[in-house]
């Protein structure tokens, strides 16, 4: 079973990483980072990578939107690309997936090696 994907992320997958990241970030800071994501080129990342780095578990397969997007896997329709900020190995900081978090997971249970499409922006560096 091979994933397809999007080619681009979907409109509204950034406005729903700028709601996630408004958890952990002030506004300007998520400003700042969605229109990153929205320059930054579409780049290819495992699925096992992407699960370590994040330092997220994976979710179950029964999980109803993990479900969903393997229903889509099965049935051939392309998936979104993932929205991610970058970890900073120096803190500990681990890679936030801003979106796609599910869809990670659903990959994963295809093959954990899966190449998945993503657009990878780093936080904004604070003024000094």
């Amino acid at each position: 079973m091979t994933v397809k994907w999007l080619d681009e992320p979907e409109e509204h997958d950034y406005p729903a990483a700028a709601s996630y990241l408004a958890l952990l970030a002030t506004e300007d800071e998520v400003k700042a980072i969605v229109k990153a994501l929205k320059k930054a080129p579409v780049t290819v990342q495992k699925a096992k990578d992407i699960l370590r780095a994040s330092r997220l578990d994976l979710l179950d397969e029964t999980n109803a939107h993990v479900r969903s997007d393997l229903v889509k896997v099965h049935q051939g329709e392309k998936l979104s690309p993932i929205l991610l900020v970058r970890g900073n190995l120096a803190n500990g900081d681990p890679l936030q997936i801003a979106d796609g978090y599910h869809r990670v997971c659903a990959s994963y249970y295809t093959d954990e090696n899966t190449d998945i499409p993503v657009k990878l922006a780093d936080f904004p560096a604070k003024d000094e």
